[in-house]
């Protein structure tokens, strides 16, 4: 990557603010950095320029950065801060800031079995429904403590339907459409969602043959699913193969990648036919009889029977933000927006972020999956300052990942002073990282960093998206100019 030296040194103003400095600012450190000392003087060892680190990183494509201080805005170091880049999962940094806007931090999703008729010696007379509202946290244990509860509230049967309602967010069958099908990151949203809409596909070699199982584990629990299923086919490629129908995802695989055994999670895409036939089979499990499940587009009326709370709103993003889970993101989003498809939601979350920060980003999604989001690392940085005036901007810090301090060599530092709090980003040839570097005394410093080659990106075929050759030697390359800008800014500038 070839950088003109105007790039690296120049000052750039954020959102036109402009704070006077009683002492020079560089954008170039100089060679070394002299501190007051009681007695004369003392000479810190150099400190790596920017230029140098970037050359040295030989990421070839786009790179794009910004740190300023946080009380001022004042940028200290920027390179193409205004040229808009994909920032992978470092869009979940807007999306949390969306949602404690538009939800609040009080928010908790709810998850309920209603029965619409009175229950009898046990019975149900009525209707026994599975009512989601998008709770993105439901897992298989949660399910088994509302089977064992609705046991325990004496239900043995059900004398009408059982029914699922998941009509509280759209169905939406995958996150990105530039994914390969069986990658478990990628799952369908729904208003109920289960294990972040994964299923456990598991295969074992016996007497020469492979015994296969799906499932949907927990901790505590591990019932079979029938509605994923999974065949094996005698061929090499493709990997995986997938067909959709009746509400069953239908699956095959290349036994030559098979081995003597192992595990992997797939993609769901009919969250709510795959939780419910989960909680039936936990219900059974209690003793309950039930009729299978239906999926009802009409929320029925009825007495809540069990209600399975989330934890706060700043609990599931934080664990979003630590763990980067795209269903979390998106369903964080729908569920602020109402809107009925991830573009329109996306250019919600791009509308507000426009009149609320005075940014040019564009949001396709609300996890970053997916190449097409872009946002300037001019327009993170100022989003971050502006957002500290707020209440949602003043949770984020804490909810964002202690990322350590790592030296030269990509090594963390153990026992460093300095906090940096912040959130990654990656895709093929995609990697970002903005957050706050916190030093214990000295400035507080805001950054992003996008780093992108997305003409690579773009050649990729489908079959080599999920391990592309070069792929990991470029995301390591990215992350250790990550630690070695920040090093060199806290050591400059905080």
């Amino acid at each position: 990557m070839t950088l003109d030296k105007d790039q690296v040194s120049r000052r750039w103003v954020l959102g036109g603010m402009l704070a006077a400095a009683s002492t020079p600012v560089w954008a170039e450190a100089p060679l070394t950095s002299i501190r007051p000392k009681r007695r004369g003087l003392i000479v810190v060892p150099e400190v790596p320029g920017a230029d140098g680190l970037i050359q040295a990183a030989k990421l070839g494509g786009t790179l794009g950065y910004v740190v300023a201080d946080v009380a001022t805005g004042r940028v200290l170091e920027a390179v193409s801060p205004d040229l808009p880049q994909p920032p992978a999962s470092v869009a979940k940094a807007m999306t949390s800031l969306f949602a404690l806007e538009k939800l609040g931090v009080t928010h908790r999703f709810s998850t309920q079995v209603i029965a619409t008729g009175p229950v009898n010696g046990g019975q149900i007379e009525g209707d026994l429904v599975l009512v989601g509202s998008g709770d993105p946290t439901l897992s298989t244990d949660q399910l088994g403590d509302m089977a064992a509860r609705l046991a325990a509230a004496g239900v043995r049967s059900v004398a009408g339907r059982y029914l699922i309602y998941a009509g509280a967010l759209p169905a939406i069958p995958e996150i990105s459409t530039d994914q390969p099908d069986y990658v478990g990151y990628n799952p369908a949203i729904g208003g109920v969602n289960l294990n972040f809409n994964r299923v456990n596909f598991e295969w074992k070699r016996v007497a020469g043959n492979y015994s296969v199982t799906m499932d949907a584990r927990g901790e505590r629990f591990l019932p079979l699913v029938e509605m994923a299923r999974m065949k094996i086919a005698q061929r090499e490629s493709p990997l995986f193969t997938y067909q959709s129908g009746d509400g069953v995802d239908r699956w095959t695989v290349a036994s030559t990648a098979l081995g003597k055994g192992g595990s992997r999670w797939l993609p769901v895409r009919h969250p709510a036919e795959y939780a419910g036939e989960v909680f039936r089979t936990l219900c059974v499990a209690q003793g309950i009889s039930m009729p299978e499940a239906a999926v009802t587009a009409v929320r029925p009326n009825g007495a809540v029977l069990v209600d399975n709370r989330s934890d706060g709103l700043d609990i599931v993003l934080r664990d979003m933000l630590r763990f980067s889970t795209n269903l979390t993101a998106e369903v964080m989003g729908l569920t602020s927006t109402r809107a009925q498809g991830l573009a329109a939601s996306g250019q919600s979350m791009t509308d507000w972020a426009q009149k609320t920060f005075g940014i040019a980003a564009g949001f396709v999604n609300h996890s970053g999956l997916g190449g097409a989001t872009r946002i300037s690392a001019g327009d993170m940085v100022k989003t971050l300052i502006k957002a500290r005036g707020t209440e949602a901007g003043q949770i984020l810090p804490s909810i964002l990942r202690d990322i350590g301090m790592r030296d030269a060599k990509g090594r963390d530092i153990k026992d460093s002073p300095v906090r940096v709090r912040a959130k990654s980003g990656t895709l093929n040839f995609v990697s970002g990282l903005a957050g706050y570097i916190m030093p214990p005394k000295g400035p507080e410093l805001v950054f992003a960093i996008f780093a992108a080659d997305t003409a690579r990106r773009d050649r990729l075929a489908e079959s080599e998206r999920e391990q592309p050759e070069g792929g990991e030697a470029w995301t390591k390359r990215a992350r250790r100019l990550q630690g070695q800008l920040i090093a060199r800014w806290a050591e400059v500038y905080a």
